[in-house]
């Protein structure tokens, strides 16, 4: 069964983030890169998402469409970026997901068929 993980940071996240050093940050990249690594068999695919402010966000609920730049909302959590893997069920994705060693919320989304 094919889910979409949804890493969420937090605010706290990229404060604490940002405060680190290089050689800190380049520590934590290459834990998350080893879980990629990790699990390559079961991950069919996904990327890294720019930052927010680089968002454009078409509101269809009105009369008439409405295009803005960035989030549809301030948020204190934004989605940062996403993976789709297949897996035999919720179970095999929480297993996968609770070794995750980056940003502190990951939703898990089931596709589609």
């Amino acid at each position: 069964m094919k889910y979409v993980l949804m890493f969420v940071e937090t605010e706290q996240f990229a404060q604490e983030l940002a405060a680190k050093t290089a050689a800190e940050r380049e520590q934590a990249y290459q834990r998350v890169y080893a879980w990629f690594d990790e699990h390559a068999g079961k991950i069919s695919g996904g990327r890294k998402l720019q930052a927010p402010h680089t968002a454009t966000t078409v509101r269809l609920d009105g009369p008439a469409p409405v295009t803005t730049d960035g989030p549809f909302m301030e948020g204190k959590e934004v989605v940062s970026g996403f993976t789709e893997v297949d897996v035999t069920d919720l179970d095999e994705a929480l297993q996968m997901v609770r070794t995750w060693p980056g940003c502190p919320v990951v939703e898990i989304r089931p596709v589609e068929s």
